[in-house]
């Protein structure tokens, strides 16, 4: 969604259009919900309950999240405080001239591109500062959706002091892998070959399972009926 927005704002300010004004407003609160969607707690969630919680509500919602608010200083304060009433006019700014929001009068005059050209600064500023005290934060790991490459240096470090070991289990065959910790106790995981597969390498899963269906069910160990994908 993130990358489809910002073509949306590229093709916008290419095209001098005040489509790029909705596309402002939308990427910075893509940006938002993302980060409120990592970083909220379960147990004492901030997260809005507003099925359409207003921008600067989401701004708000960022910053307490990454915990800006915490940092007691006053000047650094009032320039959080100007990010909500920025994105405040930018919302109004869209609402009267974003023609892709709301429905507008087909004859609406457009704004000039000086305008177009503040609307993207203004993102720009809320959404640089907002991403990097992200890449700053502390994620929780049980339940967040980044990518595995993203936390590189927490993978370096369990590389370094966890080692492994494997075996088949004979009345299975499942692979059990033990994570060996540095305190001497192990993380028993268990896992099929079609789970291994598909997690780690879909091509090779593929491979395997079309292999897989061009033997007899009969000599699989299987009943005659076979799932479809």
């Amino acid at each position: 969604m993130l990358q489809h927005t910002f073509k949306a704002l590229e093709d916008g300010l290419t095209n001098q259009s005040d489509a790029t004004i909705d596309a402002c407003k939308g990427l910075i609160e893509c940006v938002c919900r993302v980060i409120i969607d990592e970083l909220d707690d379960p147990k004492a969630p901030l997260k809005p309950t507003e099925s359409d919680p207003s921008l600067s509500k989401l701004i708000g919602t960022a910053h307490r999240l990454l915990k800006l608010s915490d940092i007691r200083h006053r000047k650094f304060a009032d320039l959080v405080k100007h990010h909500n009433n920025i994105a405040d006019s930018l919302r109004e700014l869209r609402n009267e001239a974003g023609p892709t929001s709301h429905g507008k009068d087909g004859f609406i005059d457009t704004l000039s591109v000086y305008h177009q050209r503040a609307a993207v600064m203004s993102a720009d500023a809320i959404v640089t500062f907002l991403h990097h005290a992200y890449l700053e934060a502390e994620k929780d790991l049980t339940k967040s959706r980044e990518p595995y490459e993203r936390f590189k240096r927490l993978h370096e470090l369990v590389d370094a002091t966890v080692s492994m070991q494997a075996k088949i289990d004979d009345d299975d065959g499942f692979l059990v892998v033990e994570a060996l910790l540095p305190t001497g106790e192990s993380l028993p995981i268990r896992v099929s070959a079609s789970r291994l597969l598909y997690q780690l390498d879909r091509d090779a899963y593929i491979e395997a399972l079309n292999t897989a269906r061009s033997i007899p069910a009969s000599d699989a160990g299987l009943g005659e009926e076979q799932e479809e994908i």
